[in-house]
């Protein structure tokens, strides 16, 4: 009997157009080892740097890392001190070769809780490549979808008493338009590291027929094979959106 061979290798006239990522395990990575969980996170920021450099060279148009949750300020103190110096020092490192690749960052999420010095280092970011068009990072900092969609509600709310906006206006596409992804394509494909199994409040709207990959391993072992790997399967699924 023969049976249909599963391709291995990358069809770039199929690629994903938006991959989003839950960047989980570094804590537990970091644990194993018998380290503080900062150097876990610092060895994830270098998984990013490859994957943002990855995915730029596959063709992917727009990617999504999950980098810090409204529910993140709950960890201790130290942790998320960290976690910001560490997002500054990614950009100061970074920033340069991202815009001389004409890579967008866009943030998803309110950064105006951040501290000072982080902030104005983000800002800097969104300003410096904010003409770029050959990819876009999107960063969810500070983020959390149901926090999101409240905000979108309250905006159309007001929009509606104020006259702007009539009820039989708000469909699908009007609610997306008041979220922080507004103009950019749903994920076609959401990647989870660390084994677990589960969005933690991560784009709830926008992945309503977005494909789903499961990883065992921890995020600083990811790296561009799984990329690959995790593409091509994506490329077997059978996407019906509902139909048969």
């Amino acid at each position: 009997m023969l049976f249909n061979k599963r391709p291995q290798e990358i069809d770039l006239n199929n690629l994903p157009e938006h991959i989003a990522f839950i960047m989980d395990g570094n804590g537990r990575w970091a644990k194993k080892r018998g380290m503080p969980r900062l150097v876990g996170h610092n060895a994830g920021t270098e998984t990013l740097k490859r994957i943002v450099k990855e995915s730029k060279k596959l063709g992917i148009k727009y990617i999504t890392f999950y980098a810090f949750s409204t529910e993140n300020w709950k960890r201790p103190t130290d942790e998320v001190n960290g976690l910001m110096n560490i997002l500054v020092k990614y950009i100061q490192s970074e920033i340069n070769e991202i815009h001389s690749n004409e890579i967008k960052i866009n943030i998803l999420g309110d950064i105006n809780r951040l501290p000072e010095y982080a902030r104005q280092q983000v800002e800097y970011a969104l300003d410096l490549t904010k003409d770029n068009q050959s990819m876009q990072f999107n960063i969810a900092l500070n983020y959390g979808s149901r926090d999101e969609i409240v905000m979108a509600i309250k905006k159309i709310a007001e929009n509606c008493v104020s006259g702007a906006l009539e009820i039989d206006e708000i469909d699908e596409e009007m609610v997306s338009s008041y979220l922080y992804t507004a103009g950019m394509p749903d994920p076609d494909l959401l990647i989870r590291t660390s084994g677990e199994f589960r969005l933690s409040n991560f784009l709830l709207w926008q992945v309503a027929y977005t494909e789903f990959k499961f990883e065992t391993i921890y995020w600083p072992d990811f790296n561009e094979a799984a990329l690959k790997r995790s593409i091509i399967e994506y490329q077997n699924r059978n996407r019906r959106y509902g139909a048969i």
